[in-house]
């Protein structure tokens, strides 16, 4: 293996060798230049007035050709919008839209808009209460409608919409009367607004009128002056207080308030611009509110201010910003046939599933659309939940929380590995704010007696959670003890791929207290080898669940003993890398090795869940908590450093747990099947999360979300399937850890002819682009983001690569 330094690309993005579209990736940085450079990535933390924005005096627009696109030949239905809507958002603003001709719906979210509150008391059974009211709810901000009654679907042709990923733009046209109609929506970050910009070509006008309502029962007002429509609301006992507002303008033709409504006649072109938010603010200290924002008047003065701008203005500023983002990372799985291409989005799912052919193009598109989710849902705001930005209603399952056994860790596999590290950061975010609150509910609630999780040491330190945490700083269904250091792990994992010392400073208290917490909870056990007969003093986790199933008194639990086991280690290394507190580090170092890790059943062959060589559970359960080891974590790796014996017993768990599962747990098998490198099993479960959702079925649905069969015939959407697939298929790609990168690991026959992706984060501080053909490497580059060493490995070769951060190595001669 060869590998040389290009010192040419020292601080430079390295070229993607995926095929070119439209501007390459340089030309896009530039266009970028205007909108933030990737470390002013963060902006408001809540809703709040907007800074300036710098407008593009060139068009970052793309050929059609150029994008990635998913089309339909229908509108939504507006019964199934959670289904067929098309989703944008700008990180806080979400929407679905419905795209009907005659009536254009959107459903409008703000990520913040959670009933409930605190919820800082127990009921009778030492647990958190888990209701609308009391632990709260993600909700509907309001419904969007423009009406334009003479354009009924059944008096026009032609009809078509479209979800661009590649520019953040939901789009729809059709003919009427030999009149070319178009629409494009979009969710401006730089505007903090969703825009709706109406055109024709041919002679046509539009005619109809804007409606804004809440979902709350609020009351809409309008102002004749300054042609807006707007309401506010609050939520009872001090909750949150919220507003938004619409307005439209043209240049052609008039506008006008009727009433509550803003109408339109004989115009050739409009305009339709809404925002909205509360006053949320991520601070334990306030409350978590900002008492002094109004967000009424905030969301007309933002109306306002867009509206001052032509649409295309508003246009190129948002695909600028998108494109900024989207474009870090490419892949290229290989060509689809003709006949693939030729179908709508929706056909092609039915015909991958139906057919059994592979349609690579659907299959790399699918991972991009995850990438659009993530880029749409999490910025500047709070993290992405159950349901993303995305809702139909006020009722989602469970809350539309904050799962902590493996929702929202999931929901954040794929940022770094996607080339989008600086949008984990509503994660990270969201937990430092929310540590004070943890903090104090675990030391006043967590020993309460009727609580069966509590500790039996009588001790308690640093925080804890709740299966189900909201924005309120509260917990909800069921203390969960492994909660924390799941949590902490998954934070420090995004410093392994950054290797940003002053993120791993923010985080550290979050990684100490989950520390303390379990310095406080562990207990001592005497084990006998089964080997030699011999005893020994172990330390391990008390009365616990594995998620979720089982005894809900178990001790020394897989899960929680591999979750510990790792956040004692990454602990260790963040005092080392920020120079503090060496004498605890050498405490919890030593309580390290004397933790119970786990064995494999003498009965099963599996690698035990349970202290207990007895499958306590059920055996194809969806959760796959006693291999947390293998992924997300890399104590259990199939090469010389991990026993034989363990890596046969946790594949044969795996094989037994099955590979039909909801999309979720579908994709944690995927990932764990790429740890094994079992290319094909890898595979398989990404082919299962594409497989058309009917009826309710788990599987995908016509506008991709992915779909959860809660009961029979009812579904409903879960995002972080969407986002656990595509990282499977980065990881059946790249594979790393601190140290060490293995390319091309479970490499599926369906992508091997050839291939490309470029972009790709890797853990110890870099940034990968990769060829393949034939199953071989044909070219890679690695790029130091932070890291200085690593050693690259493909097939049996290896190569050790040293770097300064920024500069780029090529490696060649790697078949």
């Amino acid at each position: 293996m060869e590998c040389s330094v290009d010192d040419q690309h020292t601080g430079a993005a390295a070229p993607a060798p995926a095929s070119p579209r439209g501007p390459s990736r340089r030309e896009a940085l530039s266009l970028a230049a205007a909108v933030g450079a990737f470390t002013a990535l963060g902006g408001l933390p809540a809703f709040a007035a907007s800074g300036p924005v710098v407008r593009q005096t060139t068009s970052p627009l793309l050929s059609e050709a150029s994008t990635t696109r998913f089309w339909y030949q229908s509108p939504a239905s507006d019964k199934n919008m959670i289904e067929q809507g098309l989703p944008v958002g700008n990180g806080r603003l979400g929407a679905l839209a419905g795209n009907d001709p005659s009536r254009e719906v959107l459903l409008v979210t703000d990520a913040t808009l959670w009933t409930g509150g605190l919820n800082g008391t127990l009921d009778a059974d030492g647990q958190f209460p888990y209701g609308r009211q009391d632990f709260g709810s993600f909700t509907l901000l309001g419904r969007l409608t423009v009406d334009i009654p003479d354009h009924d679907l059944s008096s026009l042709s032609s009809y078509r919409r479209d979800l661009d990923i590649s520019q953040g733009v939901v789009s729809a046209s059709y003919v009427r009367s030999g009149v070319t109609y178009e629409r494009r929506i979009f969710a401006s970050h730089p505007d903090d607004a969703i825009v709706l910009h109406f055109t024709q070509r041919g002679g046509g006008r539009y005619t109809g009128s804007v409606s804004l309502a809440g979902t709350h029962d609020e009351k809409t007002t309008a102002d004749r002056a300054r042609k807006y429509a707007s309401f506010h609301g609050s939520f009872p006992d001090g909750g949150l207080r919220y507003g938004a507002a619409v307005t439209a303008y043209s240049s052609t033709g008039k506008v006008t308030v009727d009433g509550t409504r803003i109408t339109f006649t004989d115009c050739k072109e409009l305009t339709v611009v809404v925002s909205g938010g509360t006053d949320y603010a991520p601070d334990a200290a306030t409350g978590y509110r900002d008492r002094a924002l109004d967000p009424e008047p905030l969301a007309r003065t933002k109306v306002l201010a867009a509206a001052r701008h032509p649409a295309t203005t508003l246009l190129h500023s948002h695909v600028a910003d998108h494109r900024e983002l989207f474009e870090r990372m490419d892949i290229s799985l290989g060509q689809s046939s003709a006949f693939q291409r030729g179908l709508d989005t929706w056909e092609r799912v039915r015909a991958r599933y139906t057919d059994g052919e592979a349609d690579p193009e659907l299959e790399a598109s699918y991972l991009q659309f995850g990438r659009y989710l993530m880029i749409a849902g999490s910025r500047d705001s709070l993290p992405v939940a159950l349901q993303g930005l995305w809702l139909d209603g006020n009722d989602p399952d469970w809350m539309g929380d904050y799962h902590t056994d493996i929702n929202i860790q999931m929901n954040y596999w794929m940022a770094d590995r996607a080339g989008l590290s600086g949008l984990f950061d509503a994660f990270a975010d969201y937990c430092v704010a929310q540590l004070p609150s943890w903090t104090k509910l675990t030391h006043d609630l967590y020993q309460d007696p009727r609580n069966r999780f509590r500790n039996s040491t009588g001790k308690v330190g640093g925080w804890a959670v709740s299966f189900s945490t909201n924005v309120h700083g509260g917990n909800g269904w069921w203390w969960h003890p492994g909660g924390s250091a799941w949590l902490a792990n998954s934070l420090f994992e995004h410093y392994e791929f950054t290797q940003d010392k002053a993120y791993l400073a923010k985080i550290y208290p979050l990684l100490k207290g989950a520390v303390e917490f379990w310095e406080a909870r562990l207990i001592t056990t005497t084990v006998t080898d089964r080997a030699t007969g011999g005893t020994r003093e172990v330390l391990i986790d008390d009365k616990d669940w594995s998620p979720e199933h089982g005894p809900q008194d178990a001790k020394g639990m897989t899960y929680a003993q591999e979750l510990v086991w790792a956040l004692f280690g990454n602990f260790r290394t963040a005092t080392d890398v920020l120079g503090r507190d060496a004498a605890h580090s050498r405490t919890v170092g030593a309580l390290r090795e004397r933790l119970y890790l786990p064995e494999v059943s003498p009965t099963s062959g599996w690698l035990q869940e349970w202290m207990s060589p007895d499958n306590l559970g059920e055996t194809t359960h969806r959760h796959l908590s006693p291999l947390i080891g293998l992924f997300p974590g890399d104590r259990i790796r199939p090469d010389a450093s991990t026993p034989k014996e363990i890596v046969d017993g946790a594949t044969a768990l795996l094989t037994a747990r099955g590979t039909n599962s909801f999309g979720w747990a579908n994709a944690w098998r995927s990932l764990c099947w790429a740890r094994l490198k079992d290319a094909e099993k890898a595979y398989q479960g990404v082919v299962t999360n594409l497989r058309p959702s009917i009826g309710g079925t788990n599987g995908t649905a016509p506008n991709l979300f992915d779909i959860y069969e809660v009961e029979k015939g009812r579904g409903i959407f879960q995002i972080e399937s969407n986002f656990g697939t595509a990282a499977a298929m980065i990881e059946m790609l790249v594979y790393s850890r601190p140290g060490q990168v293995e390319l091309l690991p479970a490499l599926p026959d369906a992508w091997a002819a050839s291939g490309a992706i470029a972009g790709v984060g890797v853990r110890g501080g870099f940034v990968l682009d990769l060829r393949w053909k034939a199953g071989k490497v044909t070219e890679a580059r690695l790029r130091s983001v932070g890291g200085r060493t690593t050693t690259v490995r493909f097939g049996g070769r290896t190569q050790k690569v040293s770097l300064k951060p920024g500069a780029s190595v090529s490696l060649r001669d790697l078949t």
